[in-house]
């Protein structure tokens, strides 16, 4: 009996998503613990089939296509019926994952453009996702680097606005509890400072002595293994080669200009703190490439890999 079902959604019609789909599901390497299920248009897929040059197996890879949005029309690029139809994709996937239809969700990459010209309040996945369940966290995983962040998709001048004490608390108490469902053990978290040299002492910038620092050593006494903060131009470094240490970054870029230097190709994105397993490529929608048959489907298939190994642990 296969003991876990994996709901992938194609992500943005107009990007490389359904591509490395095909791509990720057409390998002979595919998992033989799981089952597959896909959450998007068959005149996707099948456009899909006509750049790669694959042919999806229909009975073993059924699509769930959405019943009140229409197939889009375009071609590549962010557009409103796209970002209407990877929405329906994914808001499709996720009540199936939450009715126990499904057992994690794998994700195609989605335009925040897209999105926004569908009149879509959510700048993505992880920020609809954080609606329901407050506790999610964003964040990255590989064999070289573990990362997890404190805030994602923000303008920088709001994302600096959260680095307080009480909410980078809550963040490395909900952090760790969240990865210790998933990957038993004692996880180390390393935390970047904000300030270059991490404030040097307070000469060059006070939220290190004043928020950061205050509440990392409250994580600590309540039993979280925590150091930092860090400087931030070698906190990486340190979690670099390191399985059982996870770095976290303050804000989107602090964090994805290291890891996706070192994993680009094959990084995960993980929502961590759900009820379910979720996974996503920590790509983007590749409009540049998108029907061109030059999309790099490793990510994908990373995220499909990780998607059924955390499914079989909850499974267990």
């Amino acid at each position: 009996m296969i003991p876990v079902r994996i709901g992938i959604t194609l992500g943005d019609p107009g990007g490389v998503g359904p591509e490395v789909v095909l791509k990720a599901l057409g390998r002979p390497a595919l998992r033989p613990e799981a089952s597959f299920v896909l959450f998007g248009h068959e005149s996707v897929v099948a456009s899909a089939e006509r750049v790669s040059g694959l042919r999806l197996d229909r009975a073993r890879f059924p699509i769930v296509e959405p019943a009140a949005v229409p197939s889009p029309s375009g071609g590549p690029g962010p557009a409103a019926d796209g970002g209407a139809a990877s929405f329906a994709y994914f808001e499709d996937a996720v009540r199936a994952v939450r009715e126990g239809r499904i057992s994690a969700l794998v994700t195609g990459p989605v335009s925040k453009a897209a999105w926004g010209l569908a009149g879509l309040p959510w700048r993505g996945h992880t920020e609809y996702l954080g609606r329901l369940f407050p506790g999610a966290v964003m964040a990255f995983w590989s064999d070289r680097l573990k990362l997890a962040l404190l805030s994602h998709h923000l303008p920088l001048r709001e994302a600096l606005g959260l680095i307080t004490r009480p909410r980078v608390h809550a963040f490395l108490i909900g952090l760790a509890g969240a990865v210790a469902s998933v990957r038993p053990g004692s996880m180390e978290f390393l935390v970047a400072g904000l300030n270059p040299h991490a404030g040097e002492d307070g000469r060059l910038g006070r939220e290190e002595i004043e928020e950061i620092g205050p509440a990392i050593e409250e994580a600590r006494a309540g039993g979280v293994r925590v150091r930092g903060p860090i400087p931030p131009d070698v906190v990486f470094r340190s979690a670099l080669d390191a399985p059982e240490t996870m770095a976290v970054g303050l804000y989107h870029d602090q964090g994805l200009i290291a890891f996706k230097l070192v994993a680009f190709e094959t990084g995960v994105n993980v929502t961590l703190g759900l009820p379910f397993v979720r996974t996503s490529p920590d790509h983007g929608t590749g409009f540049d490439i998108a029907g061109k048959n030059r999309a790099d489907p490793r990510s994908m298939i990373a995220a499909i890999d990780l998607a059924v190994e955390l499914a079989l642990k909850k499974a267990r």
